[in-house]
């Protein structure tokens, strides 16, 4: 693999660079420099931008919207702005659903909901666990009833993320109570304002308010909202959650989050020296970096292979497992570097609060992370799964 940038490589990085310093919203950034909670149009004010340069789903198609760049040129885009710690774009209409429906859907959802989710007309969630079935997700039990040419559905999905903001959600649901687990589910797309639809918030371990319960009470769905066949869900839920995985591993975010934690090492003092002098935290830094950088070329194979017409495979179970843990290992070393000025804070401030943080500005925002980071080893599939799948998928086992 030649990891040596082209002359026409180097010049898109620097028109990225140029781009986003020129472009980026000075109020979005002082609300995550604060460490504020982000608002729905905070989320959206970076999409759209990118979705007016033409730039907001680099992994799609170009004939469905998306930008054509090698994937030299996206892993540069993802280092890019990782580098300038922009705020990430939300991965379930672009990284998730969309692929699903340029793939499976039908030429009328294409056409209908494609353009609004590049737009960002659409915000979506999420509607695969359920209380009992998380990583077990063939055993879901929400069902959908024909009637006509509608669904009834009912039933309660859990951990919606930001469901609280959304306009329409891809659900699994069981349209066939007698078929094997995976053959008799199928794949909706339900308008989030369809009566019937109860959103309750779940407070997550730092304070926020991100993901939801979702409870679905005879909600009326069109037939023509389900993608691909009936009762063959499943086919686009393991499409759906190889790319999420994909997704998760999270490389440049982390790279940038190392440059962060060594600079809090080099500023925090062990004694009368910095904290980055300590042996056995530079081991700890060491030992993340060298995981960091195998998970890198991994997924640089995994993009060429992309390149060459490969869909993710169950290598995204790999990306998954060892992004993720580097994440946490990630949040918890931040954690010990701010040591007791992170301590009182992991519930966070928000607006209205008159009370503000003491200690650095690096530190108050410390704990709420390193909570909120434990959940990812869970979502998208428990690391304890994505190892079966592969002993199963890969090894041969």
């Amino acid at each position: 693999m030649d990891m040596e940038f082209s002359p026409e490589d180097l010049a898109f990085q620097r028109e990225v660079r140029e781009f986003i310093a020129e472009n980026y919203p000075a109020d979005l950034r002082a609300k995550q420099d604060e460490g504020e909670e982000m608002a729905k149009e905070d989320f959206l004010a970076w999409h759209k931008i990118l979705y007016k340069k033409g730039w907001v789903a680099p992994a799609w198609p170009v004939e469905y919207g998306g930008t054509g760049w090698t994937p030299t040129q996206r892993f540069i885009w993802s280092e890019e702005t990782a580098r300038a710690d922009c705020i990430r774009l939300l991965p379930f209409g672009l990284a998730m659903v969309g692929p699903v429906i340029y793939t499976f859907g039908t030429p009328e959802q294409r056409a209908f909901f494609l353009p609004r989710i590049l737009s960002g007309e659409d915000w979506w969630c999420q509607g695969y666990s359920e209380p009992g079935s998380g990583s077990d997700l063939a055993s879901l039990r929400t069902t959908a009833v024909r009637d006509g040419d509608h669904y009834v559905v009912n039933g309660q999905k859990t951990w919606t993320t930001l469901a609280q903001h959304a306009d329409w959600g891809f659900f699994l649901v069981r349209t066939d109570k007698d078929a094997k687990q995976q053959e008799g589910i199928s794949f909706l797309l339900i308008d989030m304002k369809s009566p019937g639809i109860t959103v309750r918030p779940i407070i997550t371990l730092g304070g926020e308010h991100e993901v939801n319960e979702v409870w679905l009470e005879d909600v009326r769905v069109p037939v023509e909202q389900r993608v691909y066949e009936e009762n063959k869900g499943w086919t686009c839920a393991k499409f759906l959650l190889a790319h999420e995985r994909t997704g998760i591993a999270g490389v440049a975010a982390s790279k940038r989050g190392v440059e962060k934690v060594k600079a809090i090492a080099r500023t925090e003092l062990d004694g009368d020296k910095p904290l980055l002098a300590n042996p056995f935290f530079k081991r700890k830094i060491a030992e993340l970096e060298v995981d960091l950088t195998a998970l890198e070329f991994t997924e640089l194979r995994s993009l060429a292979g992309a390149n060459a017409g490969k869909g993710p495979g169950p290598e995204s179970s790999l990306l998954k497992i060892k992004g993720s843990e580097i994440q946490q290992r990630l949040t918890e070393l931040t954690l010990e570097a701010v040591g007791h000025y992170g301590a009182p804070y992991f519930r966070g401030f928000g607006e209205g609060d008159n009370e503000h943080p003491i200690g650095p500005d690096y530190a108050h925002r410390a704990a709420p992370t390193y909570f909120n980071t434990r959940k990812t080893t869970i979502y998208g599939g428990s690391n304890e799964i994505q190892r079966n799948i592969i002993a199963k998928m890969v090894l041969g086992l």
